[in-house]
């Protein structure tokens, strides 16, 4: 007998198959946020999942084939188009693309699957799901506080209780003003965010991991060695003591950036903007468990001008009743020249998103998802068999 060769059934590393219950949990959780959302007046858009690649911005190196981060592919008019990659990128072109006919501000929420063409690992996919709201084409933080505002009723939607949840707040203009202070407006862009990749590593690597990143470099367990920011004792101390500045309150936070960034103008412009936020949080009663502000956070997308937010979890265990710290779920802040690599000119934008996957691992993990008991379903061989069986 002939002998014929099978395909090996697989799936490419880094998919996922689901199967219908966490499908629906997935699609129950978005419902949720979205409406919160909506009833906070954002209206709902979708975009395709597949863009100009250009459009995408500083995601991609400037190759031949522009697929790093992205899966890329040249479309029959011979240009490159890839899969999104998120969804503020896709809506920065669609208001560029119509900003005559958009209402001012305009105000939209979306949730679909966006790619990332990246290493997987436990709990990190190619492709996941986001839930986005965003603000566009208004300025001043009170657009910033708002998001944040909502982004919490959210969290409270999908099932994360107040004391479990924490979004923390910084701005990129008190770490521009650092980065003045402590590298020199004269150090190149490689040292500048050589120093906010060390920042960034705070939670992972501790304080002893950030000063060797600042300086020299550092070697891991491993024995692999990760070149320094070059910074001399003096700029490493002032880094960590802007890394020092927070607080148990948002006021006390602000009044040690004071002593921090002393003598930087950019510096003290962020500050005013976060007590600006302070007070809006205040009197809508945001106490400063639900919403802190913390000098180590750095998103790391390029493109944040202004305010930037994460919101973190720590849930407890269905299984053993001990807390489990998720870290961030979601995150986001002001990006106010997005637009302008369409039209131009700035336009004021701010938005958040959360990471459905990591909220529903968390709701999965506290054991607050499945809907208890439901009827099984109508088989209909099993009524043919005892048919039969006549």
């Amino acid at each position: 007998m002939a002998t014929t060769s099978l395909l090996k059934a697989r799936k490419p590393r880094g998919f996922q198959d689901r199967l219908d219950r966490q499908v629906a949990e997935e699609e129950r959780l978005v419902a949720a946020i979205a409406g919160v959302y909506e009833r906070w007046g954002f209206a709902r858009l979708e975009t395709p999942a597949i863009e100009y690649t250009d459009a995408l911005g500083k995601y991609l190196p400037d190759v031949d084939r522009p697929n790093e981060g992205v899966f890329a592919f040249k479309d029959d008019d011979a240009q490159w188009v890839s899969l999104r990659y998120d969804l503020t990128a896709p809506l920065a072109r669609f208001v560029a693309e119509n900003w005559n006919d958009l209402p001012r501000p305009f105000r939209r929420w979306q949730a679909g699957p966006v790619w990332r063409n990246e290493k997987p690992g436990p709990g990190r996919y190619r492709q996941f799901t986001q839930c986005d709201a965003d603000s566009v084409g208004v300025p001043g933080v009170a657009a910033d506080a708002e998001i944040v505002m909502m982004a919490a009723e959210a969290i409270e939607a999908a099932g994360i209780a107040r004391g479990e949840y924490a979004f923390k707040i910084n701005t990129r203009r008190l770490l521009n003003g650092l980065l003045d202070l402590a590298a020199g407006g004269e150090a190149m862009a490689a040292q500048r965010t050589a120093v906010l990749r060390a920042i960034d590593k705070l939670d992972r690597l501790g304080p002893g991991g950030v000063v060797e990143l600042l300086g020299r470099g550092r070697k891991d367990e491993s024995g692999d060695f990760t070149s320094g920011a070059g910074l001399d004792a003096a700029a490493i101390d002032r880094v960590m003591a802007f890394l020092k500045s927070g607080a148990a309150t948002r006021r006390e936070t602000l009044r040690n950036l004071e002593a921090a960034l002393k003598g930087s103008a950019e510096g003290e412009a962020g500050i005013a903007d976060l007590a600006a936020i302070a007070d809006i949080l205040d009197r809508c009663g945001v106490d400063d468990a639900r919403a802190a502000f913390d000098p180590s956070i750095v998103r790391g997308l390029d493109y944040y001008t202004g305010p930037v937010f994460e919101a973190h979890l720590k849930v407890s265990s269905a299984e053993t009743g001990k807390p489990i710290d998720f870290g961030s779920v979601g995150g986001g802040g002001r990006y106010d020249d997005l637009v302008a690599r369409f039209r131009g000119e700035a336009v004021p934008a701010t938005g958040f998103s959360f990471g459905v996957s990591r909220l529903l691992a968390a709701l999965d993990a506290a054991g607050r998802t499945g809907g208890g008991d439901a009827p099984g379903p109508v088989v209909v061989l099993a009524f043919e068999k005892d048919r039969m069986a006549d």
